[in-house]
């Protein structure tokens, strides 16, 4: 007679010890996806700022316009953590500033034409990256808000998720 409250309590903690290890488990895959993002975006503003850098020293900008790009390119590449941010932004209105800048010589049309659209290419990955990075970085902040993950500690060490307020902006 016994028996049979015991062996409900002892599922009943099955079941909860369970849940909570695929709970753990999940945010773990969140936390995963965050960096998997973070390395993705890092990888394209990386890759625009070397385009970027490309455009600057090719010779199809007038001098004035092309140190104004190579300077916010090189200040974005060697950026800090903490100012990463305003980095990426600068060189994203320097970027959106220069796009209708008329080339001088026709020989450098071709030239400016392949290196413009290769920036293009790489600013519509940069706001797909930051798309995904958003969204991953949303998923993981509302999972960590649950109740039961911040009475039983599911996440850990792990730091918070955080946006940059370069996502905020056009690319």
């Amino acid at each position: 007679m016994l028996i049979w409250p015991l062996v409900s309590l002892l599922f009943a903690m099955l079941l909860t010890v369970w849940y909570l290890s695929f709970t753990a488990t999940r945010l773990d895959r969140l936390h995963h996806r965050v960096e998997t993002t973070w390395a993705n975006l890092d990888a394209a503003l990386q890759q625009r700022a070397g385009i970027a850098l490309e455009i600057a020293r090719s010779g199809v900008l007038d001098p004035a316009s092309s140190v104004i790009l190579s300077t916010a390119a090189h200040s974005a590449l060697v950026a800090l953590p903490e100012s990463r941010s305003d980095a990426e932004e600068d060189l994203s209105e320097i970027i959106t500033s220069m796009v209708n800048i008329e080339v001088l010589g026709s020989d450098l049309r071709l030239k400016a034409f392949e290196l413009t659209e290769n920036l293009n290419e790489v600013r519509d990955r940069v706001r797909i990256a930051i798309s995904f990075h958003v969204d991953a970085v949303n998923s993981t902040r509302a999972q960590r808000a649950r109740g039961l993950i911040k009475f039983f500690r599911l996440a850990g060490r792990a730091p918070d998720p955080v946006r940059f307020p370069f996502e905020e902006i056009a690319v």
